[in-house]
């Protein structure tokens, strides 16, 4: 799509279309992504021990934190590049995208590093026990210490490559590494390494498969260079200050809410393990099991973003607005779906997962529970997003600190004393209602500040 035809996207393609085209790419590849995340699960799932299992689940929390990473790099500078694309400021954009690689890069290697320094410490914080820490210090060594580094750029660089209007190109370096990991899982975990070595195998995959997703990456950004603002920096950039402010003031926020999500995977994994390293197995499958609704979710959010803030940023607040309200109507859509789908087909997705008779019982109590949170989780984020969208730094850190350090963690613990291992399951569906009216309270304040003469629609 040649330079015209993006600005086009932006600016004057039907509302629908526009979204709808980048929207499905992203959406691709966020179900190619958790497809090979889940992956891991599924594959370890084979070997019928729980432990290995309730391993793999400990870990995702660490490598969640690699994903806050991205989030403050990828969704702070693809913000405000797309918004100085926008603002007619080309020149800065580009410095801006530069930056935002070197600070990243540089950001993904210092938690590995950290990761490999306070290892065991880390892994009984999250609820290792002497069963399981054996196999999760194999998973995080290869997916977090040795591989942050590709996952991190990997995701920095699909966002970028997503708010410069090269969505197709994002989606398809994401799904090239989910593509991969799925191909090489199997060859690790039961052909190359010996038997009790499957977590390690599913780590080694994993690492190897964000390499080469990483190295599309780089070639892409030298194909793209001359018709872009995007380059392999060779050099920190100089940047104006008020644009590395709108850059923290935006990925900060970014980065928190991925952080207080995970934060809240650890209250939960801590409070399950505390009833068992069965019901923490089983809450770890329902975990990555309902992530396919979230992730299609979050690929129709990724896509609004850059189009809300190209908008905002050029004073097309009628567009701005108009994709914000169509990005809710898919999304609740598909929500309403998925809901309907889990409490129907919850046993067997879980036995898709694992064939351990106790951990498929749990399992499939706690799937069709925990489903009904969806649109309301949806709904959550969705508003996130738009408040990062158009440079809403204050509004997009206070409502993941409202949702999950007010509402979530402090639920948890209440549910869980009063109604146990339910509790806990049921915890997101409560706190997300509440969330939500919370929210969009704050959006009508938001609007009516952003243009007094044109009233939000709810």
């Amino acid at each position: 799509m040649a330079r015209n035809d993006k600005t086009a996207l932006f600016e004057t393609v039907a509302v629908p279309k526009a979204l709808l085209t980048m929207a499905i790419p992203t959406i691709v590849s966020q179900l190619i992504a958790l497809i090979y995340n889940m992956a891991d699960t599924w594959f370890i799932g084979r070997t019928n021990n729980p432990y290995m299992v309730a391993a793999s689940s400990l870990v995702l929390t660490v490598f969640l934190m690699v994903g806050a990473l991205s989030n403050l790099f990828g969704v702070g500078g693809g913000s405000l590049m797309v918004r100085l694309l926008g603002a007619k400021d080309p020149e800065e954009a580009r410095n801006a995208a530069a930056w935002t690689l070197v600070a990243g890069g540089a950001a993904a290697l210092g938690f590995s590093l950290f990761c490999l320094v306070f290892m065991d410490p880390m892994l009984r914080l999250l609820g290792a026990s002497d069963n399981t820490i054996g196999y999760a210090r194999q998973y995080l060594v290869f997916v977090v210490v040795i591989g942050g580094f590709a996952t991190s750029m990997s995701t920095v660089m699909s966002f970028m490559l997503r708010n410069a209007g090269y969505a197709r190109e994002a989606a398809f370096g994401l799904g090239l590494g989910g593509v991969m990991n799925i191909a090489l899982d199997p060859l690790f975990m039961f052909a190359i390494l010996p038997d009790g070595m499957q977590v390690m195998g599913a780590g080694l995959a994993t690492m190897l498969s964000n390499v080469i997703s990483l190295a599309y990456f780089t070639l892409t950004y030298r194909r793209v260079r001359g018709e872009s603002v995007l380059d392999i920096p060779r050099r920190l950039p100089r940047i104006r200050p008020e644009s590395r402010r709108s850059l923290l003031g935006i990925g900060v926020p970014a980065a928190l809410s991925v952080f207080l999500f995970d934060l809240t995977n650890i209250a939960i994994n801590r409070l399950s393990a505390s009833h068992g390293d069965i019901e923490l197995a089983a809450i770890g499958i329902v975990q990555k099991a309902e992530r396919l609704p979230l992730n299609v979710g979050i690929g129709i959010c990724l896509g609004m973003i850059p189009l809300i803030g190209y908008n905002y940023a050029s004073g097309n607040r009628r567009r701005m607005r108009d994709f914000f309200l169509w990005a809710r109507v898919m999304g609740l859509a598909m929500s309403a779906v998925s809901v309907l789908l889990y409490r129907l087909f919850a046993g067997q997705i879980m036995r898709a997962f694992i064939a351990d008779a106790e951990t498929v019982r749990l399992g499939t109590a706690f799937l069709r529970a925990r489903c009904v949170a969806t649109p309301f989780m949806f709904l959550s984020f969705n508003m996130v997003n738009f408040m990062q969208a158009v440079d809403r730094g204050a509004e997009s850190f206070w409502l993941p600190v409202i949702r999950q350090i007010a509402l979530n963690i402090p639920l948890l613990i209440v549910m869980d004393r009063l109604f146990g291992m339910m509790g806990i399951v049921w915890t997101q569906a409560v706190a997300d209602i509440l969330n939500v009216i919370i929210s969009y309270i704050i959006y009508w304040r938001v609007m009516r500040r952003l243009d007094p003469a044109v009233q939000p629609r709810p």
